[in-house]
């Protein structure tokens, strides 16, 4: 199974692909999405959807998981990242991929254990979890690698509640 992670920005907008063999994961793809903040909302939000458009379609991922928007005390940034999110999820939704949505406690909670866990404490197990060496950056794409490890994760659940049942 091909899992990718999104780290909704409009800015940078991190993405990871990963491959899930068993209890195996597998780092295929990873980085951002990028726009000049020179340009107008809008074509900021038109290269963010294309570019994301062509990875879904080069890398023909089964599952998708993306980041909710937690709540912003800077309205500015939380309309931003809400449009991106938006362009995102359609995105998705134009590929037919299943759409899972987590908050940063949940990804968190996935990846380290600890729901409370910081920025590099995320980084590292991330790392770790993937075998990946160098150190990740920008930290959205680290943040987009750690969405896809929570759907991994959430996708074995999911598959070991229906075995119980």
């Amino acid at each position: 199974m091909r899992i990718i992670g999104i780290d909704p920005g409009t800015a940078i907008c991190g993405y990871g692909i990963i491959d899930v063999k068993g209890s195996k994961l597998t780092p295929v793809a990873y980085g951002a999405i990028t726009t000049p903040k020179e340009l107008t909302d809008s074509q900021r939000l038109e290269i963010l959807f294309n570019d994301l458009s062509d990875i879904l379609e080069e890398y023909k991922p089964d599952k998708f998981g993306v980041e909710e928007l937690f709540f912003n005390r800077n309205v500015t940034t939380a309309i931003k990242v809400g449009q991106a999110r938006g362009v995102i999820l359609l995105a998705a939704e134009q590929q037919q991929i299943p759409l899972y949505e987590y908050t940063p406690l949940q990804i968190k909670q996935a990846v380290t254990g600890y729901g409370k866990a910081d920025k590099n404490q995320v980084i590292y197990m991330t790392m770790n979890i993937l075998g990946i060496r160098e150190k990740i950056k920008p930290d959205d794409t680290a943040d987009a690698l750690a969405v896809a490890i929570c759907t991994a994760h959430s996708s074995h659940q999911d598959r070991l509640m229906r075995l119980v049942k």
